[in-house]
């Protein structure tokens, strides 16, 4: 497994990269579709402040709360 880690300044370069963008809400959505927001596994939708990671092999978008962390790292055992 490979981590990039990056600065909280980089985010929404980061998320661009993946075609993703932030709403007026502070959101990430679909950067084609930017009324379709990003969604964590669990279906919730996920703020630039919560964004942590992006998971290799699909978009698995993982905010920064300790559950997610856990799952996270549940998923890569």
């Amino acid at each position: 497994m490979r981590t990039i880690t990056f600065d909280s300044s980089v985010k929404k370069q980061i998320l661009g990269i993946f075609d993703k963008q932030v709403d007026a809400e502070g959101y990430i959505v679909e950067k084609n579709n930017p009324g379709q927001r990003v969604l964590t596994p669990d279906g919730d939708d996920i703020h630039l402040d919560e964004f942590t990671g992006i998971y290799k092999g699909s978009e698995i978008f993982v905010k920064s709360d300790i559950v997610s962390l856990v799952e996270l790292s549940n998923r890569l055992e």
